[in-house]
């Protein structure tokens, strides 16, 4: 079987099993196709729980080693104790570090969360959209932060979203819950990812968060108690937006540098 060529991605994600939720079908399907694929991860510390489960996750996705910022997550204070929440952090400082990153990966792809903070609009999800859009346009710029490596401009910047049409079983999980539900307008959304052949591996990368699907509230846990057909339907699909300003060639189904 012919496996076509894809380009490398970089992930960038607020908590450890948002590349899971959000892109696990496309980062599964890019490491399938042996593209080099990773993910940077903002908030908890590296000697957490939560850390633990990210290796395992990364490692069901091909994606490498965790690459961890270590700042608290905005609700949870111990998930780095004695570190700023990501979003109290001086901007410059978290700049430089993802800007570090993407100099020493030098993807093709870069993706991160929306503007609206995915869906329940989380401040970290917010804070690392802002953070990302920053760092991708400095990683270009050679005199910018010049003790981060040489510079690299990526290709295109995708951030992934749910489109008004494709919400409907994802927004009753989660307003079950009283979590808001934020979607982008359908034509905002410029690629459509079938990601059906990867669910399953997108599936046991969400099931590593295990401290996530034994809660009550967080989207692994509503996720485990579907029937594995509605979990697939939810899981098969995955949107995105390319925000640089290189035009997409038309519509989309995979994402392209």
């Amino acid at each position: 079987m012919n496996v076509p060529h894809l380009p490398s991605l970089l992930g960038v994600f607020a908590h450890p099993d948002d590349k899971s939720l959000l892109a696990g079908g496309v980062l599964a399907q890019h490491a399938a196709a042996g593209a080099a694929t990773a993910v940077v991860t903002a908030t908890w510390a590296p000697d957490t729980h939560r850390a633990a489960e990210l290796t395992d996750a990364l490692a069901v996705l091909g994606a490498g080693k965790p690459r961890m910022l270590g700042y608290a997550d905005a609700r949870i204070p111990h998930s780095a104790p004695g570190k700023s929440r990501l979003c109290d952090a001086t901007l410059d400082d978290v700049v430089e570090v993802l800007v570090g990153h993407i100099r020493e990966l030098r993807p093709d792809i870069v993706v991160t969360h929306d503007a609206y903070g995915q869906l329940t609009g989380h401040p970290d999800h917010i804070h690392t959209h802002r953070v990302t859009l920053l760092a991708v346009h400095a990683a270009g710029l050679r005199h910018l932060y010049p003790h981060a490596g040489a510079p690299w401009k990526p290709s295109a910047l995708y951030v992934a979203t749910h489109p008004e049409s494709g919400i409907d079983e994802l927004g009753s999980l989660l307003q079950r819950v009283g979590k808001r539900v934020h979607s982008a307008p359908d034509e905002q959304v410029t690629a459509t990812v079938d990601v059906s052949s990867w669910a399953e591996t997108k599936w046991a990368a969400i099931l590593a968060h295990r401290s996530q699907v034994e809660s009550q509230r967080p989207l692994p846990a509503l996720l485990s108690g579907l029937t594995a057909d509605d979990r697939h339907r939810i899981l098969a699909t995955e949107w995105y937006t390319r925000l640089d300003t290189k035009p997409a060639p038309g519509p989309q189904r995979d994402l392209t540098p």
